[in-house]
């Protein structure tokens, strides 16, 4: 009996040049969506300052971006694209809720603080 933990997989993976075509398309459409996304975030960072008054529309693009390629990570890398549309919906949801929560208390609590920092050394 052949243990099931030493088999090479790869190595039975019979593919068809079509199929391989088709696998290597999607991995550089996954390799250049990602790396556009994180061009334009670093593009945007770097080319606005902190003390502007866009920085409170910058972060909240970072956030949205930042979630955008979470989602596709999850998507493509966990295969959860390949599921139905209510399973991802059922696990990608309450997470990008959950998170969002996270980001917003996060800021409240953030802004309380600077309004603490302020009062103390007034």
């Amino acid at each position: 009996m052949e243990r099931d933990d030493l088999i090479e997989y790869s190595l039975h993976a019979h593919h068809d040049e079509d199929k391989g075509k088709e696998i290597r398309k999607k991995i550089y459409k996954v390799t250049i969506l990602l790396t556009l996304i994180t061009v334009i975030e670093v593009f945007i960072g770097s080319s606005i300052k902190q003390s502007s008054d866009w920085w409170t529309t910058v972060k909240i693009i970072f956030i949205l971006l930042t979630l955008l390629k979470a989602g596709y990570i999850v998507m493509v890398f966990m295969h959860l694209g390949d599921e139905r549309k209510y399973l991802r919906n059922i696990i990608l949801v309450p997470y990008f809720i959950f998170v969002l929560y996270l980001i917003f208390i996060g800021l409240w609590e953030g802004t309380a603080i600077g309004k603490v920092w302020e009062t103390m050394w007034q």
